[in-house]
């Protein structure tokens, strides 16, 4: 359906000029509804911060080190930490231009609409879109950005000329194609979508600049917009090589020290050597990111269980305990996005508990590969007569 009166302002979102732009804009025209590039989380983040309310309560480590969560968190803090940095250059809180159109729109009594894609979704979907190359490639490059000098961050600083996100979907279109379709592309559909679905004909919509052009093509072109369904579905990931040796190597192990049991052949040695290669290395790998010694014999006694258990990891264990050893607390994740420097980091409890998940796992996952020629293998040729 198309719209009669339907403007899109294009906003750079740490740009004082924007914020002035977007209220006088809204003032002036009193639409019928401002449309948002906003979810509802961000949306209700965004009116807690303006009110003053403690976001504490609903904060919860575990859910920050389970699964692909440390993925969305590393991706989230690193917009977030992008747009902090630069807006606090420049005198303007990241996200002032959208509070600003709430609160014009809230003055000229215009409906909002929350036009943008669950964050987590956008997150998620992005991260499946990742090949393993550009995943090492993101996390390298933001462990890089803590150690670059002065001189080497003018291209950040040539960031306050322009959109600050446009400019970071630019690194990303460059690092990964398949993930700036994601967060720039799909966005530009699925929030075109939105709008259309919009009932009044009188509307604003305030996004980011980078959304604008595509947007608008859309709305000339609607023919081409993906069905919704295809924006929001979380597509089961494909059967890797990953996922499929992830679920063979325990069944590969249990098999063959219960074969080796039911033959006769002693297992004990061999049961021990994989409980000091698993154990062992998810210690040391605890130790060598900073974990705290409980936090390490914990990842030790863990990992001979997780290994072999393709849902469980042992440095979900090790990082609760470090977690808990360390207070970690909401005030670590507000002061997470602010550390500037390597040493800001490893003084964050939050960042140790990740590096101590990070360490565990690495180690547990190294000790279990060293086993297959260790053990497993000796094991097998016993059972077939070989040795």
């Amino acid at each position: 359906m198309k719209k009669e009166c339907l403007k899109i302002i294009g906003t750079a979102h740490v740009s004082q000029k924007s914020v002035e732009e977007v209220k006088n804009t809204i003032i002036e025209d009193k639409p019928e509804v401002v449309a948002v590039e906003l979810d509802a989380g961000r949306y209700q983040r965004l009116m807690r911060e303006k009110l003053g309310i403690d976001e504490k309560d609903n904060f919860s480590i575990k859910d920050v080190i389970k699964g692909n969560n440390i993925g969305l968190f590393l991706i989230s803090g690193f917009l977030t930490y992008m747009q902090r940095k630069i807006g606090d250059d420049l005198g303007v809180k990241p996200g002032s231009e959208m509070l600003a159109a709430v609160e014009a729109a809230e003055e000229v009594n215009a409906r909002i609409a929350l036009i943008d894609r669950d964050i987590n979704l956008t997150l998620q979907r992005a991260i499946k879109a990742m090949s393993l190359w550009e995943k090492i490639k993101f996390v390298s490059g933001i462990i890089t950005s803590f150690f670059s000098t002065e001189e080497e961050l003018k291209d950040v600083e040539s960031l306050k000329e322009g959109d600050t996100l446009q400019e970071v979907m630019e690194y990303f279109q460059e690092m990964s194609p398949a993930a700036y379709e994601v967060l720039v592309k799909e966005r530009d559909a699925f929030m075109t979508h939105r709008l259309l679905d919009i009932e009044e004909d009188h509307i604003i919509a305030v996004v980011g600049a980078g959304h604008q052009q595509g947007m608008n093509h859309y709305l000339e072109h609607p023919e081409e917009i993906p069905p919704l369904h295809e924006l929001l579905n979380l597509e089961k990931s494909r059967v890797s090589l990953g996922k499929v040796l992830m679920l063979l190597i325990p069944a590969l192990f249990i098999g063959i020290f219960f074969l080796a049991f039911l033959n006769g052949i002693s297992i004990q040695g061999g049961l021990l050597e994989y409980i000091l290669l698993t154990g062992g290395l998810a210690f040391i790998g605890s130790l060598l990111f900073g974990s705290k010694i409980p936090s390490a014999i914990v990842a030790f006694l863990v990992a001979p269980i997780t290994a072999i258990h393709p849902l469980l990891a042992a440095g979900w264990f090790a990082g609760l305990v470090e977690a808990k050893l360390r207070h970690v607390g909401y005030k670590d994740l507000s002061d997470f996005t602010k550390c500037e420097s390597f040493r800001d980091l490893w003084g964050n409890n939050l960042f140790r508990v990740l590096m101590v998940v990070l360490g565990a796992n690495i180690g547990c996952s190294i000790g279990t590969f060293i086993t297959i020629p260790q053990v497993i293998l000796p094991l097998f040729g016993k059972l077939m007569g070989w040795n």
